[in-house]
């Protein structure tokens, strides 16, 4: 797994963004598959997750984790929430493509093949959450509804806040249709009609005020060795992205 240099710097956080490498999956998931969601056998998926758990010494009890649907919906996650969506899919939080929480030792994590994770942290007011990205939630402006709704409901400044952009389809690799141009800012597709979701989020949390970003830089494409791609091997696994306040 990798991490952003930003958050490792806080001892009272815990985060990851993990590979591919480690798991027991089969091809086309090989081989740390996190993914319920995919086609793979779920007890391949559910050991994968033991064993991300083992790893960063987290219960996978717990983990929450939403049924994405590429929307807009932020779900404020209390000690009620524990373990929803960690041992099966069904038990997810619905239609919720970010998570945010001011309860330490609840681990919240987004699963990707391509689409954009953003973690946050908000050392000041002790708050974390996951955002997942695509293009559609890009444009819903999914980012800033995570400002938002960390200041409304913990009271977070964004000035406090920092974020992590993590390894997805990077502007070499985005090509979107004619259709999806005329909804991103000038500059954010190129002549080849290549779209940078990097930069598109970078400017929302800019545009919040929030004055820390790290940017990982790292196409998921161009990478599908070592992260899960849609793009790259349709039908394939996911990668996650979590974050944790220790403790609790």
């Amino acid at each position: 797994m990798i991490q952003f240099e930003s958050l490792a710097c806080y001892q009272d956080v815990i985060h990851f963004v993990t590979t591919r490498f480690g798991g027991v999956s089969l091809p086309p998931y090989d081989s740390l598959n996190l993914g319920f969601g995919t086609q793979d056998n779920p007890s391949h998926v559910l050991e994968n997750r033991r064993l991300l758990s083992q790893s960063i010494n987290v219960s996978l009890e717990s983990f929450v984790v939403g049924k994405q649907v590429h929307g807009d919906c932020v779900a404020a996650v209390t000690e009620k929430d524990r373990s929803k969506g960690a041992f099966e899919y069904e038990t997810a939080l619905d239609a919720t493509d970010a998570i945010i929480t001011d309860v330490p030792g609840i681990c919240l994590m987004v699963l990707l093949a391509d689409c954009v994770p953003i973690l946050f942290h908000d050392p000041v007011g002790r708050v974390v959450a996951a955002a997942h990205a695509g293009w559609k939630g890009t444009v819903k402006l999914i980012v800033k509804k995570v400002i938002e709704a960390m200041r409304d409901s913990y009271g977070c400044r964004p000035s406090d806040i920092l974020a992590g952009i993590g390894p997805s389809i990077g502007p070499c690799c985005c090509e979107v249709g004619a259709e999806v141009i005329p909804q991103f800012e000038a500059g954010l597709v190129d002549e080849r009609g290549h779209l940078d979701l990097w930069e598109a989020n970078r400017r929302q949390l800019l545009e919040a005020d929030v004055r820390s970003i790290e940017v990982a830089g790292v196409c998921t494409r161009c990478n599908a060795d070592r992260f899960f791609s849609e793009r790259a091997t349709p039908g394939t696994g996911r990668f996650g992205a979590g974050i944790m306040l220790a403790g609790g």
